[in-house]
């Protein structure tokens, strides 16, 4: 509805079109197309600090250094960005992190933001992802 919203861990999960846990498949709020599902890693949960890869352009990672680490703790995310270009719409800003294989760590698009890691968990750079998402409330 264009509110401001943060979505965060399952917060960013549940904004998908879908997630398969354990076989059973749920409809999400569809927000953006794809599927959360287990990642392939021979370590489940991802658990700890890790890099990403800032989209281009983005808002939320505004001033931080590439190597800038984050706090995860999951075992689903959605490996697979399924949403084709738009005319009708700004593509959202995605970025990747890694763990056994690419998954989205965040997204930016308009209002509606979200991150796979844990701001609140990540000290200082997470504080910054925080304050870079309330600078666009303005």
């Amino acid at each position: 509805g264009g509110r401001p919203v943060l979505g965060i861990c399952v917060g960013m999960q549940i904004l998908f079109s879908r997630g398969i846990e354990h076989g059973v498949e749920t409809d999400g709020c569809d927000e953006w197309p794809g599927t959360v599902e287990r990642l392939e890693a021979d370590v489940v949960p991802h658990m700890g600090w890790n890099t990403v890869r800032f989209a281009p352009g983005t808002t939320l990672f505004d001033g931080l250094a590439e190597d800038t680490r984050f706090y995860f703790v999951h075992s689903y995310g959605v490996r697979k960005w399924e949403m084709g270009p738009s005319e009708t719409m700004t593509a959202p800003l995605v970025t990747w992190a890694n763990h056994g294989s690419d998954f989205i760590a965040a997204i930016e698009n308009n209002a509606l933001s979200a991150t796979q890691f844990h701001p609140e968990k990540s000290g200082d750079a997470g504080a910054h992802v925080l304050e870079n998402w309330l600078r666009t409330l303005g």
